[in-house]
């Protein structure tokens, strides 16, 4: 014990003591003097927690809208194209006549069909009439099996889509509204015809939309056996196959379909499964997160700024204050503390604010838009400690700036 502590004993007198209770007391008192003050230093913070709350909660919740989005649609879809280069065409067709049968043999397809772009002379323009001397428009000629229309899921505006049967008997054809209005065609009563080069197909349906290859909308359907009499095969590497599966089944659909297709040679064959929705969530997430936890960030430095502007004024403004309490006994870090705790308890406030409007946020969207809202636990708990940490990394310098302050210097003022 040192000579001054000694006489102090001796003299009776106690070593002056800042309890908790003493320390966040003075703390309240000091932000309650300018109450609008302490509300809008805490405002920055409130919006920087706030920003990262909901930014990481509506992360979650739209990726698994994502993830179900897909799966529902994209994940059920495989793609058979050609896997070798043969441009000969040494090796023949490389689909076989009745592929539309062999592959809805295998567990999981729906519906699936053969399809290509018919590259033909003869096939060039397609118009309305029979007359040689009406304007052609230049219109993609798809051939395709009649797997393919029911795989792409399309909605009707008028008529129906063909058959295998309707297929076999006569030359017709589907068409998108766009298409149709292209051609000047509006109802089907009068059984309409479009003529591809110069030979005619009958109009048998007219398309909306469809849930897959949208093409499909741009450009006049033909049987794949129609097609094939008429301009003949389609070259190398020009034939595809759609398949749609059920939800789960297309990568395995995809992993059995060349040996379905072609078992002499399914090396001839590459099926495409859809991606891994896990890949899409983590990277539609991750561009989300990056972007917006930015600003979240940004938020919180204006936050801090201001906290720390605000603390400065306030050991400006109450020097005497500062310099009496030092007369009274109260040393630098009882000082430091306090200045400390007050810019804490103001960012605290502002994180429990923060937080709570973000959990607001995700909740009020999710609800909006009929999703289930996602938030993990810890993202809550831990909000309100950034809030904190906030206050006290921009109470810092303040606070040290308070403590230097010296008695005398601070009561001549």
């Amino acid at each position: 014990m040192t000579s001054a502590a000694h006489k102090n004993r001796a003299a009776g007198i106690d070593r002056s003591s800042f309890t908790l209770r003493d320390l966040f007391s003075e703390a309240g008192a000091g932000m309650l003097q300018r109450p609008a003050r302490s509300a809008l230093t805490a405002l920055g913070t409130v919006l920087g927690v706030g920003t990262f709350v909901a930014i990481l909660g509506l992360t979650s919740t739209t990726s698994s809208q994502i993830d179900s989005r897909f799966n529902a649609l994209t994940a059920t879809e495989v793609t058979v194209q050609d896997a070798v280069h043969d441009p000969d065409g040494l090796i023949g067709p490389t689909f076989p006549e009745d592929a539309d049968t062999r592959i809805r043999r295998v567990n999981g397809v729906r519906a699936a069909g053969v399809f290509w772009t018919v590259r033909d002379d003869r096939a060039s323009t397609v118009r309305s009439a029979p007359v040689a001397e009406a304007e052609g428009k230049s219109i993609d000629v798809v051939a395709a099996s009649p797997g393919v229309l029911r795989a792409a899921v399309p909605t009707l505006a008028e008529g129906r889509l063909y058959d295998d049967a309707m297929a076999r008997r006569g030359r017709v054809a589907v068409i998108g509204e766009a298409t149709a209005a292209q051609l000047g065609i509006t109802t089907l009563q009068t059984h309409p015809a479009v003529f591809i080069g110069d030979e005619p197909f009958t109009v048998v349906g007219i398309v909306q939309d469809v849930q897959r290859k949208p093409d499909l909308l741009l450009s006049v359907v033909v049987p794949r056996t129609s097609a094939e009499e008429l301009w003949g095969r389609p070259g190398p590497a020009e034939a595809s196959m759609l398949v749609a599966t059920d939800l789960g089944a297309a990568r395995q659909v995809a992993e059995e379909a060349p040996t379905a297709l072609r078992p002499d040679h399914p090396e001839y064959l590459k099926a495409i499964p859809p991606p891994d929705p896990r890949g899409l969530r983590s990277g539609v997430g991750s561009d989300l997160s990056q972007l917006f936890l930015l600003l979240a960030g940004i938020c919180l430095v204006i936050g801090a700024v201001g906290i720390a502007n605000t603390t400065l004024v306030a050991v400006l403004e109450r020097t005497g204050e500062i310099g009496l309490r030092r007369a009274l006994g109260a040393r630098a870090r009882h000082i430091t503390a306090q200045f400390l705790a007050e810019s804490g308890t103001l960012g605290a406030l502002g994180g429990l604010v923060g937080t709570s409007l973000g959990v607001l946020t995700v909740v009020g969207v999710a609800l909006a838009r009929h999703w289930t809202p996602i938030l993990h636990p810890g993202t809550v708990a831990a909000a309100p400690l950034v809030g904190l940490a906030t206050g006290i990394l921009a109470g810092l310098y303040p606070a040290w700036r308070a403590s230097r302050i010296e008695p005398v210097e601070a009561l001549r003022r």
